[in-house]
């Protein structure tokens, strides 16, 4: 039988239901630890047995080399199926996790990529950046992961985003379909992301139907037809113009402020 150390007011305890076989009431029982037991938070996964399984080792894997608020599995992995390169892993945690991955790498034979941040990082990254929104869309963790949602706009690092799209009008002949899905995947994102729109894969991919007029498997399988670059550079250049005022709006902001801040000086 197991259960949880819970805080008292006087005396710490532990509870153990009514329904059991022994421990009668006034019985002398013997306290003593056991591994951690690991029983994560789905946040809109639902995903095969055998990657729970894996999950649950990689948090004693890591658990076992370093202290962490928490840990947070995402992107690819969790799809059904198993068409997945590797392994992405958010590392809650003050301070930086070295050699982290290879460790994983040589005790479970697992191919990850591993970012370690804060949890204020984190906020922060989910509140500015399209890429952490995305990401917590859908996850699984060692805890469940809040977080008070209050969109920032940060221009100069969406512009830097929406270049990767650039690649895909450029590049059009030599992409494969599952190249074309993300760099495209990619542009719509930042489109509802500035929309203030939620951010799931689902959302994502219906905009990307109702823009483009085609489904998600022609495009993943590439059966594309030319039409299509004609309204993604529309759709590019018009967000890439949006982003460009807002860059311009942060520019003057930032010269006002230093204005400011000269003047405040010059007179204290």
């Amino acid at each position: 039988m197991i259960a949880k150390v819970s805080k008292g007011s006087v005396m710490d305890q532990i509870y153990i239901p009514k329904k059991r076989n022994g421990f009668s009431i006034g019985s002398h029982v013997r306290i003593e630890t056991v591994d951690t037991i690991y029983e994560p938070y789905y946040h809109n996964a639902t995903i095969e047995p055998i990657k729970v399984q894996l999950i649950k080792e990689l948090f004693k894997c890591i658990d076992r080399h370093t202290d962490t608020e928490n840990i947070i599995i995402t992107g690819s992995f969790l799809e059904q199926g198993f068409q997945f390169n590797d392994i992405d892993i958010l590392i809650i945690k003050e301070g930086k996790a070295k050699e982290l991955q290879e460790q994983i790498n040589e005790e479970l034979s697992i191919a990850t990529h591993i970012v370690t941040l804060t949890k204020k990082e984190l906020t922060f990254g989910a509140n500015s950046d399209p890429l952490y929104a995305m990401m917590l869309s859908r996850y699984v963790a060692k805890e469940r992961f809040s977080y008070k949602k209050e969109r920032k706009f940060l221009y100069k690092v969406l512009d830097l985003h929406l270049l990767n799209s650039q690649t895909l009008p450029d590049s059009f002949e030599f992409l494969s379909g599952k190249e074309k899905y993300k760099l495209t995947r990619n542009m719509i994102a930042i489109i509802l992301f500035l929309d203030k729109q939620e951010l799931t894969k689902e959302s994502i991919e219906k905009k990307i139907v109702d823009m483009f007029n085609i489904t998600i498997e022609d495009l993943q399988n590439n059966i594309v037809e030319r039409s299509f670059i004609r309204t993604y550079k529309k759709i590019y250049n018009k967000t890439f113009k949006e982003l460009m005022r807002g860059v311009r709006r942060e520019q003057k902001q930032t010269h006002q402020t230093r204005r400011r801040a000269t003047r405040k000086r010059r007179r204290s």
